[in-house]
């Protein structure tokens, strides 16, 4: 900390831009937080979006037509997973939605046999 400049307050930087005609342009309610390191940001945000990392998505859409079987899987797409048990689904055709439907049992079952995935435990059909 020996390095880092004296922070002043707000009172002081606003007094010495008068004393200098220098505009003081912050809002009154703003915080000055201390400055983070860029490398521990950046490795934050591609744990949080797993980036570069195998996750239970990347597994499931990796799979998907073994999953559904290849007609099911020419109309249907795995988008996300919500609340680390529901795998959202956008199916684009109403016929495939209701014979995924009919077998969403038996496509969890393999889908939680996959490395990583045996957390999922329903499925969401959505029309897209």
């Amino acid at each position: 900390m020996a390095n880092e400049p004296h922070t002043f307050s707000k009172l002081a930087e606003e007094l010495v831009g008068d004393f200098r005609g220098v505009a003081f342009d912050e809002p009154r309610k703003t915080r000055k937080r201390p400055t983070l390191a860029l490398a521990g940001l950046v490795e934050s945000i591609l744990n949080q979006h797993q980036i570069g990392r195998d996750s239970a998505e990347h597994t499931i859409r990796a799979h998907w037509p073994e999953l559904v079987g290849p007609a099911n899987a020419s109309y249907s797409h795995a988008v996300r997973i919500e609340r680390e048990k529901r795998l959202v689904v956008h199916v684009a055709h109403s016929v495939v939605r209701n014979e995924l439907f009919m077998h969403r049992a038996e496509i969890v079952e393999r889908i939680q046999k996959l490395p990583g995935c045996a957390a999922i435990k329903e499925l969401n059909l959505r029309a897209g």
